[in-house]
């Protein structure tokens, strides 16, 4: 990789590699194979024709995936800011994110032909599942910090080809482009999620790496078992974050893929990374172990983490990866809290005796029932290690003696014929967390919805449930 100020810079590492490996693959996809000096050589044309636009610019949402990589790159390496938004957002949305990319570049910056660490080059956007997305906006140095702290952390198979396969509007995933042209070993991506393809790429040795959120890891799991499949050796590395990955599958997965290190990590859109584990060692019992299942992991080695008030309270965490700021309709910036060099995106946790980093969950989802504070991410976690449980999402709904009565909704695994009755639930659930943090109902839904970054969309579930018995969209089935 170039030496130099030129490290801090994205793009830069891809003229470097289009000298030294100009024949490698750079972007692989179900059609084609772009060579590094190929992708070079279209990025630097595609530069060029930019000619006069504005600061920042958003990518073509009409292009596949591979074209819009090209077009990321290009846009950041003409000196601009390139805004990614999601190709199936609804039409009023889209149009939102257009008018807010106008306002910005009617009061900002102009292309800067002489960037640095500090200068932007990447606005991505918050789920719009419940109104006008928010931009938030990265610059230069906080992403090539990530890329090298990721390989420290993680070793050599991170800097190996990585397979992504999903959209660039997930921050996640063009993580992962990015890693691997930055890295010079490539990227195999997808246009549209297929654990078929998936699973090809992996067995045929085309990607020793895999970054991928857990419903996708589940997907793959049920049907590996569906059809049978051997055991996958050449993976060597997964990278799973973007929600909580289910560990009562680990043992599961790495049958799947028997050489393959498994890392989870916790952070956010506005912080890069935060804390991770290895998942392999908490569920093999290696080494000192969490007390509560919702430890998340110990810092990075460049993550400094203070709890407000301790021992439980706001995450609040101080790095060098962390996000400018944001910028477009509805960035108020209500959605962290700043103090100096700190950052909390208002998650709650605390630290266990062993000094691993407990999620409890996020301000805003916390529930108050019987007078008493619940986060559903620690009964959603407590649920999802249920016999015949797969995923989860709790609420809290109208009640008028409780004030909300705690309900969860799960989806069922596939692979599994047990079904389990509110009793038993009820009880797997008192068996740990005090009984007050019981749902009072269960439903299950076979239907389950996901973000555009895969990840359950409980404000779907939520409408959902505010919407039963008259509009049941989702299909809810009452568990007896």
């Amino acid at each position: 990789m170039p030496a130099n100020g030129l490290a801090n810079l994205v793009h830069a590492p891809l003229a470097h590699w289009a000298r030294q490996r100009s024949d490698a693959v750079a972007i692989r996809n179900a059609q084609n194979a772009l060579t590094f000096v190929a992708l070079h050589d279209a990025v630097q044309s595609r530069a060029v024709a930019l000619g006069g636009a504005p600061g920042t610019v958003l990518v073509d949402d009409g292009l596949g995936i591979a074209e819009r990589l090209i077009e990321f790159l290009a846009i950041v390496a003409s000196g601009r800011t390139a805004a990614v938004g999601d190709p199936y957002w609804p039409a009023p949305l889209k149009a939102a994110v257009r008018e807010g990319v106008a306002q910005l570049n009617a009061t900002a910056h102009s292309a800067n032909v002489y960037p640095t660490a500090d200068t932007p080059f990447y606005i991505g956007y918050t789920s719009g599942s419940t109104g006008t997305p928010k931009g938030y906006r990265r610059n230069h140095g906080s992403w090539t910090e990530s890329f090298r702290i990721c390989l420290e952390t993680f070793g050599p198979h991170a800097g190996g080809t990585i397979l992504a396969p999903g959209r660039d509007s997930h921050s996640l995933f063009l993580f992962g482009m990015l890693l691997g042209i930055w890295t010079g070993a490539g990227v195999v991506v997808q246009e549209k999620f297929s654990a078929a393809r998936a699973l090809d790429t992996l067995r045929a040795g085309l990607a020793p790496c895999l970054v991928a959120v857990p419903s996708q890891l589940l997907v793959m799991l049920e049907l590996a078992r569906r059809r049978k499949m051997p055991p996958i050796d050449a993976l060597r590395l997964i990278m799973v974050s973007g929600a909580r990955w289910n560990r009562e599958r680990t043992a599961d997965l790495l049958a799947l893929f028997p050489q393959a290190r498994l890392v989870e990590f916790y952070g956010a859109s506005e912080t890069s990374f935060i804390a991770w584990m290895d998942a392999a060692e908490v569920a093999g019992g290696q080494g000192v172990q969490p007390v509560s299942q919702q430890a998340v992991g110990r810092p990075f080695a460049n993550v400094e983490i203070s709890i407000r008030p301790a021992p439980q309270g706001l995450i609040y965490v101080r790095s060098p990866m962390l996000f400018s700021d944001y910028v477009g309709a509805g960035s108020d910036g209500t959605g962290v809290l700043r103090d100096g060099d700190w950052l909390s995106v208002r998650d709650v946790g605390s630290f266990d005796p062993q000094g691993w980093l407990c999620l409890q969950g996020r301000q805003n989802r916390m529930i108050v029932t019987q007078g008493k504070n619940l986060f559903p991410e620690e009964l959603e976690a407590l649920l999802e290690g249920a016999p015949g449980v797969a995923q989860a999402s709790v609420h809290g709904v109208d009640d008028p003696l409780r004030g909300l009565q705690v309900v969860a909704v799960l989806r069922p695994r596939a692979d599994s014929t047990l079904v389990l009755t509110a009793l038993q639930l009820t009880a797997h659930c008192r068996k740990t967390l005090e009984a007050f943090k019981a749902p009072r109902r269960y439903f299950w839904c076979a239907d389950w919805p996901l973000t555009a970054s895969g990840k359950t969309d409980h404000q779907a579930i939520a409408r959902g449930l505010a919407a039963m018995p008259s509009a049941d969209t989702l299909c809810l089935t009452p568990i007896r």
